[in-house]
């Protein structure tokens, strides 16, 4: 099993940087990044072509997939490969196509990747508090549509309790929860992550856990839907989650994000319990922290100074902090690679 020092310095940004932003854009590894450049060179010398071009591509689609599935706790015929949370999240509401019918159920911690959807979908949006989803819901809701844990507030909304106590169809933003808690992505009926966050994967790199393939149509259709299809358009769909895959992904990216995925550990999840707990504990001496004790990786708080002007002088010592615009909050992203030293360098800059 490696050690901590040993994974850290599988990240080359934080031998500069105090790197506390994965909640945007993770840490990248530099196995992943020397798996892009390397496939990256293959495809300038062979070019992007032909039958053994095209079937070590979908052999590495697999491989991700599966890898994907095993994080997930589920079946790789449960799993599609998009490109975003975003990207999951308009395949599934396309599939159920409502209408204003239908009630649909989130909150006002929600990110746009989430909302935006939703109120494209001409259904009806309830918003509740995040504390207050089970009393939003009525008999006429067809769709609870919430993050695991929130991109603003850090506080994990619970999406299993919500479908063991409504027994409705669920949407789950895992966007801040895949790769930093644990995740059974089979509980709910549609699970949408990022694979460049918490992940540490390529940009424009995602999933979609499906938890009953059948039961969803396939509105957005890419190559990936069909087993085979005929001049008229229609076809055979591919079995399993796969046919709602959202496109092309690059050799490149595949191979990045592969090498990725090998590079958690086994411990990952307790270290970030460790270290996100330290970063509340020390921010909540100096600051209102508006994320509740012993949630994930995100510790969100208020600060004293203006927040565009502490970020960017955190910055300038080499601490990445991300602003939340409009809320007058910094959210801080606690990794299983964030060290002792990163906290204080965080805590030392706002003084």
């Amino acid at each position: 099993m490696p050690s901590f020092e040993e994974v850290r310095a599988a990240f080359p940004v934080l031998e500069q940087y105090a790197y506390l932003n994965a909640g945007t854009n993770g840490p990248l590894p530099r196995v992943a990044a020397e798996a892009m450049i390397a496939e990256q060179l293959v495809d300038v010398a062979q070019g992007r072509g032909g039958e053994p071009y095209f079937s070590r591509a979908l052999g590495m689609r697999d491989e991700v997939r599966a890898k994907l599935a095993a994080l997930f706790g589920v079946e790789p015929t449960q799993v599609a490969l998009t490109r975003s949370t975003t990207d999951g999240c308009n395949i599934v509401l396309a599939g159920l196509d409502l209408g204003p019918d239908d009630e649909v159920v989130t909150t006002d911690v929600e990110h746009f990747g989430l909302i935006g959807p939703l109120h494209a979908s001409g259904a009806r949006i309830v918003t509740a508090p995040e504390d207050g989803i089970l009393e939003a819901v009525t008999d006429r809701t067809r769709l609870v549509a919430i993050s695991h844990v929130s991109w603003v507030t850090g506080n994990s909304l619970d999406p299993a309790r919500v479908k063991d106590e409504t027994g409705l169809p669920i949407l789950v933003d895992g966007a801040q929860s895949a790769g930093v808690i644990p995740v059974e992505a089979g509980g709910v009926d549609y699970y949408a992550v990022s694979c460049q966050k918490w992940l540490c994967g390529p940009d424009v790199t995602g999933a979609l856990v499906v938890a009953r393939p059948d039961d969803l149509p396939v509105a957005l259709p890419s190559y990936f839907a069909q087993e085979e299809h005929h001049p008229d358009g229609s076809y055979v769909a591919r079995d399993g989650a796969e046919r709602f895959d959202s496109g092309w992904i690059g050799t490149p990216s595949l191979a990045g994000l592969s090498k990725a995925l090998d590079v958690a550990p086994e411990w990952r999840f307790e270290r970030v319990v460790e270290m996100a707990a330290k970063c509340r504990t020390a921010l909540a001496e100096r600051f209102e922290v508006i994320t509740k004790p012993n949630q994930a990786g995100l510790i969100t708080f208020r600060p004293t100074s203006d927040t565009t002007e502490l970020v960017e002088k955190l910055r300038g010592e080499g601490v990445i902090v991300r602003e939340l615009p409009g809320r007058n909050l910094i959210r801080v992203s606690c990794g299983y690679w964030t060290s002792d030293d990163d906290l204080e360098r965080l805590l030392g800059g706002q003084a």
